[in-house]
């Protein structure tokens, strides 16, 4: 029988549904930035700051940066349990890159909702 070991969603199925929806919102995102950067008015200090100061930014934003916090978590974590065999070391592997992870979301918090 196969341990549980511990992984964002709970089973294979549901970090396959988690890794596709936090792509599709990432990729998302990516247009929505890049549509404003190609159609949107002249990027200046004004532009950009009224840009990331609507609600619709903030909250897009900050969906993909957990997005992003999913995306990183189950694949980094499927490449340490694969690659990574001492359990110490793995251990410590993922409290780093979790410690990462949660200093991008909530830097990325207070940037966001700062402006």
């Amino acid at each position: 029988m196969v341990a549980n070991v511990s992984s964002f969603g709970r089973n294979g199925v549901h970090d396959f549904i988690l890794i596709r929806a936090s792509a599709i919102i990432l990729t998302l995102y990516t247009l929505y930035i890049v549509g404003f950067c190609a159609f949107g008015p002249d990027l200046t200090y004004l532009s950009w700051t009224n840009f990331f100061g609507s609600l619709f930014t903030k909250v897009f934003t900050m969906l993909a940066l957990f997005s992003i916090l999913i995306h990183a978590w189950i694949g980094l974590w499927q490449v340490l349990t694969d690659y990574i065999k001492p359990v110490m070391l793995r251990a410590l592997l993922q409290l780093g890159l979790v410690s990462v992870l949660l200093g991008y979301f909530f830097s990325g918090l207070i940037i966001v909702w700062g402006v």
